[in-house]
């Protein structure tokens, strides 16, 4: 559960239950907590990014979500479900460093009945069946969910819809809350991976991977649909090895007896844009994440700009150690994509 350090609270937000909940909660708590006159947040007021960074880590804001119209998440899923922005965890190579590089603080919003009305349009125009949602886009919603129970009100909101389900994916473990919901096989949980070398390296204030299994473990055993995104997959000395053993560690903690849905893996490989390196030294400047373009293939993605990618020879080296590793896995599986 993430105590934050201090607690900004837009005025709108107070007009809300929840947001008159959660400041008494925090002033008993003794955090400090300040009301914010507008959405604007210009409160960070460190000398260099690295201490804006570091100030807005331990920063929660409590707001209104004011745009509702939700953006695709491909391939994922259909469309973003907007229920927190920003993450507290540090990992060096997250895309959220990028587009939340003045804000990287977290925030959450006290109108999800306004976000999942929302969501009930989107379902309803039958344009996707059935239309998935994404809960963990511009998020990591596990740790502030003891505030929010943003979670807990999609996950039964969502048990009842016959034609729509939710996904979403953390590096957290703070699941109990979660166990006992009437969830009806409607949401797949998934956790973020990786090898031990990466989560020291680069993934920090993060569980380990162990904890993460059985987090999983868990959520399993309550009949969720449960997936593992191994993300960002990493080539260095004795990587093979590494994922083999991860793999390995899947095949001894999950319960097989308990599976209703056969487990699903979204593998990606690192890649970088020139923007994103450029933010991630400005904020990590003894950052050993393997950013040197000499060594990648320039492609063009999706949304019109360019990133640095491992070559064809090496993601076929990715994919092929992959597809071997989960042969061996004693329980069912299906592997969405390996890019």
């Amino acid at each position: 559960m993430f105590k934050p350090k201090h607690v900004y609270i837009e005025k709108e937000a107070l007009d809300y239950t929840l947001g008159k909940e959660l400041k008494k909660q925090f002033e008993d708590m003794q955090i400090p907590v300040d009301i914010l006159e507008s959405n604007r947040v210009n409160f960070l007021r460190g000398k260099s990014v690295q201490e804006k960074y570091e100030i807005g880590k331990r920063v929660l804001v409590i707001g209104v979500r004011r745009t509702l119209e939700f953006q695709s998440c491909k391939p994922s899923a259909h469309y973003q479900l907007p229920l927190v922005t920003g993450c507290i965890g540090k990992c060096e190579y997250c895309y959220l460093n990028t587009n939340l590089k003045d804000k990287p603080f977290t925030r959450i919003y006290v109108n999800i009945d306004d976000i999942l009305k929302k969501a009930k349009r989107y379902i309803q125009t039958g344009k996707f069946r059935p239309t998935i949602f994404e809960g963990s886009a511009t998020s990591d919603p596990i740790p502030v969910e003891p505030y929010t129970h943003a979670l807990a009100k999609s996950i039964e909101y969502f048990g009842k819809q016959p034609d729509a389900r939710l996904r979403f994916v953390t590096k957290f473990t703070d699941v109990d809350d979660l166990l006992y919901l009437k969830h009806n096989e409607k949401t797949e949980i998934r956790f973020s991976i990786n090898t031990d070398t990466v989560i020291e390296s680069f993934e920090h204030g993060t569980p380990r991977v162990k904890q993460r299994i059985e987090a999983a473990r868990k959520v399993i055993k309550a009949g969720y649909p449960v997936g593992f995104l191994i993300a960002p997959v990493f080539i260095y000395p004795n990587w093979k090895e590494d994922y083999l053993m991860l793999i390995k560690m899947l095949k001894n903690y999950l319960p097989n007896e308990e599976l209703k849905h056969p487990i699903t893996f979204e593998i990606i490989s690192h890649r970088f844009t020139p923007t994103a390196k450029n933010h991630i030294l400005q904020v990590f400047e003894e950052s050993k994440l393997p950013m040197d373009e000499s060594e990648r293939t320039y492609k063009y993605g999706q949304f019109g700009y360019g990133k640095y990618v491992y070559s064809k020879e090496v993601i076929a080296e990715i994919k092929e150690l992959f597809e071997f590793g989960l042969k061996h896995l004693p329980f069912p599986y299906e592997i969405k994509y390996i890019i």
